[in-house]
């Protein structure tokens, strides 16, 4: 076992070394990967999941409202977007001007799902214990107020004079999730707490088109043959559902709740998942995921789960709190995925995110897959299979629906705050990247910037001495990709990077950045120098190129692990071990120096090391005290002028590899005892202990004269009992003289030989042994 254990240690030591380059010269940080880029801040450039940066699509925002969530919106033929919000309550209309206006206001705490028929009438579900309402125009608009000043948000201008609304249909139940509409204008409605799906028709009759095992029916959608396709929440299934209100299972997808649907013109049915399966999370469990958009805490109500949302201004102007009404998404757990359904029912995941979560998905004018996540507010591009461009960051939490706009782009909803963006169908001409900032780890020079890329990209540089940019660095530097390309920044131990893609042909594209850099030399420092005597340390196998020391040249900011150095007992050994660290991480080469006690010059024992441990034998020093120094350089790093090192002493240690000697031995029989007398001397420790046998009998400890063993000569003299079976005493009851008890013969002391063995040991466990023999007589 201990011979495995020593193995793994040293095959984990070959391969962490072997992986470690050396620490010395110019070193270079380089950033092109999408876990890299992504840490920096992108203002109008996406990042491409395979590394590098682009333009994003022009994204601009278009109305701020009161209200702190949009659930959903829709648009119209003319280009105006309808706004479905809740914290107030309220449905917002508003014109590709950015003017707004509400049109309908009702009396629950949130319009959740919004619906722009083929006439320009408005379908708006409430909840909770909600209704489904038809809006409509009824008069012209009212002119529209002059637009506001450049900076300002438009205000909402109530406009109850141009929309009337009724109730069109009253499901009765707890939730409605979503709407749809097929092209005959059947109206779909997906409500909660029985999973249950409604239709109405354009004549306003209305029956229950399909009901599952499911709580929640979450979101709905109408393929190009007519069919209702559905995600539920409990089970996270996708259903297809026939007009006639047959339903086929197409995917049970890994997630709890289906989120988000969309469909492309092929007929490929894009479904998001979100939310983690539990046991008992199943039909009927009555569980809800529901991931809330920054919820807090309410007071538990009877809906379906204890996490509310704070509401702001109710209508009417008062303060309301919805009690516990659930988040579409909320308290999910785990990130979300999105699968691609085929028309024949093959599913393929095709996106995952451990972070965000997808609240909405839609396509672009390119025809490209959009999913609009939370909780950081991200747009992300699903291109293909695993490749994906991160397009933009919302000013808000959640982006929670998308509509079409005139012109081909899209309008874009979120919540945490409530507003409308526009997200236009070309790139922005100028984005600007700023990665994040890059620590050294000590002062260092900046030589060349390379870029790799194409197109009108500008690259930028700045460095301080701080690792907030703001407090006092340099000025950002144009690089000259044409001539040289120097960084052109003081020398510091942080630097930042800075890129402007402006459009233009070819595209700009920015595929990586790597800088190059010179830290200033410091000598290593040795941190502690320990010495075990009776310790022999075992040689690690040493990696391809012969390097242990040291770790990565682009990045010395991680740190590399050293696997403990495996060790033996042997007390003819003394191993010397050393720690030590280099802020420049340069390869490192040792040497180990003694002296004894009294002495001033320093013996060389070992050189050219490196490994940071190192053992010989004891016997090449004398007995006594003395001092072991290491020496650690960082020359195979550097030149002969600019190679420095340092030294580290231990603590004094002893060395005694000589047994103690044993005189005067002398063992006689005294009567029915054995009288012991002897001395032990040692020339350099006291004596530790003394124990004796007699006649192969366990070893007995015995004490010197005075009891207190702690000198280098000690005396002993002690008796010890002749061994049973000689010099008995047997009672004599009933018995013949000469006789024992039993009418065995007694031995009589000292009538045969007797063998007594003494050994001794000193303080570093050295021992002596000697021997004495009573004759019989």
């Amino acid at each position: 076992m201990r011979l495995r254990m020593l193995s793994a240690i040293m095959f984990a030591s070959l391969v962490l070394l072997a992986s470690a380059a050396l620490g010395e010269g110019t070193r270079t940080w380089e950033q092109s990967k999408f876990d890299e880029l992504v840490k920096g801040t992108a203002h109008g450039v996406a990042i491409r999941s395979s590394g590098g940066l682009e333009l994003a699509p022009a994204f601009k925002a278009l109305y701020t409202s009161p209200s702190t969530y949009i659930w959903a919106i829709a648009a119209d033929g003319s280009g105006d977007v309808f706004a479905a919000a809740g914290a107030p309550a309220r449905v917002y209309e508003v014109t590709p001007e950015g003017q707004s206006s509400v049109i309908f206001e009702p009396q629950e705490l949130q319009v959740q799902a919004l619906l722009v028929d083929k006439t320009g009438a408005l379908f708006a579900a409430t909840a909770p214990d909600g209704k489904v309402y038809k809006i409509e125009r009824h008069a012209p608009v009212s002119k529209k107020e002059a637009p506001p000043k450049k900076g300002t948000a438009p205000e909402a201008k109530p406009a109850e004079s141009a929309w009337s609304s009724h109730v069109y249909f009253d499901p009765g139940t707890k939730y409605i999730w979503d709407l749809a509409q097929d092209s005959s204008g059947n109206l779909y409605v997906a409500t909660g707490d029985h999973g249950e799906v409604y239709r109405v028709t354009p004549k306003g009759e209305h029956s229950l088109f399909f009901k599952s095992d499911e709580v929640h029916i979450r979101v709905l959608d109408i393929d190009p043959k007519g069919n209702v396709i559905a995600g539920s929440d409990g089970s996270g299934l996708v259903y297809r559902i026939s007009p006639s209100g047959q339903a086929f299972v197409l995917y049970s997808a890994p997630k709890k709740e289906i989120t988000a649907l969309a469909i492309d013109s092929a007929g490929n049915i894009y479904a998001a998942g979100a939310g983690e399966k539990r046991p008992g999370s199943g039909p009927g469990s009555g569980s809800f995921s529901a991931a809330a958009i920054t919820p807090t805490m309410a007071s538990p109500g009877p809906g379906p789960t204890g996490m509310g949302m704070g509401m702001g201004n109710a209508p009417g102007g008062g303060s309301a709190v919805m009690g516990s009404f659930p988040a579409p998404g909320a308290g999910a757990t785990g990130g979300s995925e999105i699968y691609r359904i085929a028309p024949d029912g093959s599913p393929t995941k095709v996106w995952s995110s451990r972070e965000d979560l997808v609240y909405a998905l839609g396509f672009d004018q390119r025809g490209r897959l959009l999913a609009g996540t939370g909780n950081r507010g991200h747009i992300f591009a699903i291109v293909g299979d695993d490749y994906f461009i991160d397009l933009l960051r919302a000013g808000a939490s959640q982006i929670t629906s998308f509509a079409k706009a005139p012109g081909g782009g899209l309008y874009v909803s979120t919540s945490n705050l409530g507003k409308l963006f526009l997200l236009g169908p070309s790139p922005e001409t100028e984005g600007s990247y700023e990665s994040d900032v890059f620590d050294a780890h000590m002062f260092s020079r900046w030589g060349r910037a390379e870029f790799r890329g194409v197109g009108n990209v500008e690259l930028l540089t700045r460095s301080g001495n701080v690792d907030n940019p703001d407090r006092n660095w340099s000025p950002w530097t144009k690089v000259d990709l044409r001539k040289d390309g120097e960084a052109g920044v003081p020398a510091a131990r942080f630097i930042q990077w800075k890129a402007v893609l402006r459009a233009g042909t070819p595209a700009p594209r920015l595929d990586s950045v790597l800088l190059n850099y010179l830290p200033k030399n410091v000598a290593p420092t040795i941190d502690d120098v320990s010495v075990q005597v009776g310790t022999r340390y075992q040689s690690l196998p040493k990696p391809m190129g012969g390097a242990d020391q040291g770790s990565s040249g682009s990045n010395p900011s991680q740190g590399r692990f050293e696997p403990p150095v495996p060790s033996l007992h042997d007390r003819d050994s003394i191993g010397v071990k050393w720690t030590v660290h280099d802020d420049n991480e340069d390869q490192m080469v040792y040497s180990v120096y003694y002296r004894g006690d009294g002495e001033s010059r320093w013996l060389l024992l070992k050189d050219n090391l490196t490994d940071k441990f190192y053992s010989f034998d004891a016997s090449l020093l004398p007995d006594g005290g003395y001092t072991i120094k290491v020496l650690a350089s960082d020359a195979p790093s550097h030149s002969p002028s600019e190679a420095l090192s340092s030294e580290k002493e231990s603590s004094r240690f002893e060395v005694d590899t000589t047994p103690p000697r044993i005189e005067n031995l002398n063992a006689a029989v005294d009567g029915s005892q054995i009288r012991v007398s002897f001395g032990a001397v040692d020339s350099y420790s006291p004596i530790k202990r003394a124990e004796y046998s007699v006649d192969a009998g366990d070893w007995q400890f015995v004490e010197p004269l005075g009891q207190l063993s702690d000198s280098r000569s000690e005396t002993y003299d002690f008796r010890v009992n002749v061994p049973s079976g000689e010099g008995k005493t047997k009672a004599r009851v009933g018995a013949a003289a000469g006789n024992g008890a039993d009418g065995d013969p007694v031995t009589p002391p000292g009538s045969r030989d007797h063998v007594v063995v003494i050994r001794v040991y000193d303080r570093f466990e050295n021992m002596s042994s000697a021997k004495a023999i009573t004759r019989a007589k």
